[in-house]
């Protein structure tokens, strides 16, 4: 929700594009959809993209009733592999400098990535990684070799 950092879109939409999975974004975003390290960090698969853009929060909050919403922020009730990951859910991460609305965060069941080291908080890329794979091995094992 509200991107900053084109970089880490990029390489979202790059992992998205990779799995199977439709990236949502939700403007306003701290950057031009069309930058230039959005794109050079998704490669050439930016274009092929499966990606949605909700106007803003609200909008998203619309289009997510009915859905099952996972957020993930340093706030967390439970460590992300307790989830219960079913096909069709809503992983939901925030801004990199300010995380979700605290509306938002009120809304859905929050989880967290255990940081046993001394950061406050993971690159927004890589926690989206960890939680697509987590979520990826539980609604498609085969995969996986399971």
């Amino acid at each position: 929700m509200h991107p900053e950092i084109p970089g880490n879109t990029g390489n979202i939409g790059r992992l998205c594009h990779g799995i199977g999975a439709t990236l949502h974004l939700v403007h306003p975003l701290g950057f031009d959809i069309d930058n230039k390290a959005a794109r050079r960090a998704g490669l050439d698969y930016w274009s092929e993209l499966d990606l949605v853009e909700h106007e803003n929060k609200g909008a998203f909050v619309e289009w997510a009733k009915g859905r099952n919403v996972h957020l993930f922020t340093t706030t967390g009730e439970a460590p992300y592999t307790s989830a219960g990951f079913s096909d069709g859910d809503v992983l939901l991460f925030g801004a990199e400098s300010k995380g979700v609305p605290t509306e938002i965060m009120e809304m859905y069941n929050r989880f967290i990535i255990p940081m046993p080291g001394p950061i406050r908080s993971l690159n927004l890329a890589n926690s989206v990684a960890i939680v697509a794979y987590e979520a990826l091995k539980t609604v498609r094992p085969h995969i996986f070799g399971i």
